[in-house]
Formats: C-alpha cells, structure tokens, sequence
C-alpha cells in the first residue's frame, strides 16, 4: 500500500479509462486486466512487486471501477482500452500485457489484434476452450429477454460491504485484503451506496467467436498461471490450450491457490508473472545481439 503510485485517464472511443501506474518510465512495461465486475484494486497487492524492475499499469475496463460506461461493449472495445493505456502510460516498446478471469479475454482479444507490439501475454485463471464448449460472453438481454438491469443501492455502506461476494466464492485467506477491495468497489449516489460495475454490461456484450484460432495464431509469446483449487468454469481447459501449443505453453500452476489467485498469495503470482517477463526479456536481448553480431559479420 506504501509504494509510490499515480492515477490517471485516457479516452477510448469517447468513453474515458482509469488506470493507476507504479514504477519508473523507461523501464519495461506490464499492463494488468481485472476480471469481470472487478477493477484494477484486484492488482493492487501484486503491481507494487513487479514495480522494482518494471513500469506496470493496471487498468479499470469501461464499465467497472474508476472508468466511464458505454451503450454497448465489444471485445474489440476492451482490446482497444488496453492498447490506449499502454501508450498513454508510457509502458514503452512492446509491453507485457497480464489479465485474469474475464481480463484473460480482453487480453486474448489484445492479443490478436495488437500481438506484434507486445512481449508476451500472461492469462491468469483462463483458459481458451474447444470450440463446441464455447459460449458468447454477452447478450444476456437477448438470451433472457429482458430489459436493463439496474443498479442496486445500499442505505448505508455497512449493508453493501456486507454483501461483498468473490464469484466463485472462495475461502478467505487475507480479510484485510478483502475488505479493502470491497470497499473499493462502491461508490457513493443518492440514497446511498452501490457498486461501480455497469449492470448492463453484459446485456449485449459481444466479445466474438474464433476463441482457439485466436490463441492459435498469436503473433507474441503466451503463457498460463493457475490456481490450484480453482473453482471457475472459464479456467477448466490448460490441457486444451497445451494440445493446441504442441505441449510447449508454459503453464504454471500456484499451489494453495484458488480463482482470485492475487488474493491468496500475490506474492507468488508476482514471481510467477515477472519470471515469464524476465525470460522473454533475454529471448530478446539474446535474439537482438545475434542479429548484430551477423549484421557486424555481413558487413565485415
């Protein structure tokens, strides 16, 4: 809680994006994608760890958080959103980009359209799913017929900590942890308190099909970080997402740990996540001195 940080805005499509940044500019950077109904707080107790060798940007998607709301949301939109605040944060050439839960789809979805100008990609507690298991996010409207749904408003900010709830529910390992994040999730409105997610978000979301092509032909590395005990639907297919990588995806799994992985042990998501980043770093590094080295050759 104690490390230097900053927040800030940039406009994405006439929406306006919160994302709050650690670390110095000119170091390589991490952007950092919340899950669904969440907020860059859920990075708040591992971004300070990746922040001593890295400049990390941890962003609130539209529709949830500090961020503005749209009509209607698009997975081309959240890709957008990511790619905004890696320039806007001065995260330099090719950033790392990390996302969890419903973030590891935004990230995917980065990845596809934007994967030539980043590092390397981290989904943390998602995965990509055969093609016949795989369901639209969004048009929860179309499918239940119904209209809006509205935002719920507590009388009092104890009645809405209260009804703070982790989906899937977990056991709680760091109360303190928790109650912070839930008390950043609230905002104040007339007649009381209510959470800063959109509840019309998924209403009529479209996030778009081709999930396994787009894993398949990513132009920039990709790795996966589990949780042990992990309960959620979206995170059940590493065995599938290796298949389709010929086994050499790099899948790391915590143990101890359950879907909201940051929050049982951010200490070992950071090391986990940072490691992929150092490696792919040297790759680089190493590739860029062959290159002048035979450069040096030729021309000699």
């Amino acid at each position: 809680m104690a490390v230097p940080s900053e927040s800030a805005f940039t406009d994405v499509a006439g929406t306006r994006i919160h994302y709050r940044t650690w670390g110095k500019i000119g170091n390589p950077g991490f952007v950092l994608a919340h899950g669904s109904n969440a907020h860059h707080e859920w990075w708040r107790f591992v971004a300070p760890f990746l922040a001593d060798q890295f400049r990390v940007a941890a962003l609130d998607h539209s529709g949830n958080g500090d961020s503005g709301w749209r009509e209607r949301y698009s997975g081309e939109l959240f890709a957008a959103e990511i790619h905004a605040v890696c320039e806007a944060a001065a995260l330099g050439p090719r950033p790392f980009v990390v996302g969890h839960s419903f973030g590891g789809f935004t990230v995917l979805e980065a990845g596809h359209r934007y994967g030539r100008e980043y590092g390397g990609i981290v989904l943390v507690d998602f995965t990509v799913r055969p093609p016949a298991d795989y369901t639209e996010w969004g048009r929860r409207a179309e499918r239940e017929g119904k209209g809006a749904r509205q935002t719920r408003v507590y009388a009092d900010l104890d009645a809405a900590l209260a009804r703070f709830r982790l989906i899937p529910e977990q056991p709680v390992r760091h109360p303190d942890v928790i109650h912070y994040v839930a008390r950043q999730s609230l905002r104040r409105v007339e007649g009381g308190w209510t959470w800063k997610f959109d509840p019309a978000l998924f209403d009529h979301l479209e996030m778009g099909m081709g999930q396994r092509d787009k894993f398949a032909n990513l132009e920039c590395r990709s790795a996966l970080v589990l949780g042990e005990h992990s309960e959620d639907s979206g995170a059940q297919s590493a065995d599938y997402m290796a298949e389709i990588t010929a086994g050499v995806l790099p899948i790391v799994e915590i143990p101890g740990t359950h879907h909201h992985l940051m929050f049982d042990e951010p200490l070992a998501l950071a090391m986990t996540i940072k490691s992929f980043a150092l490696a792919w770093l040297r790759e680089d590094r190493e590739d860029d001195m062959r290159i002048a080295l035979d450069h040096a050759l030729t021309s000699g």
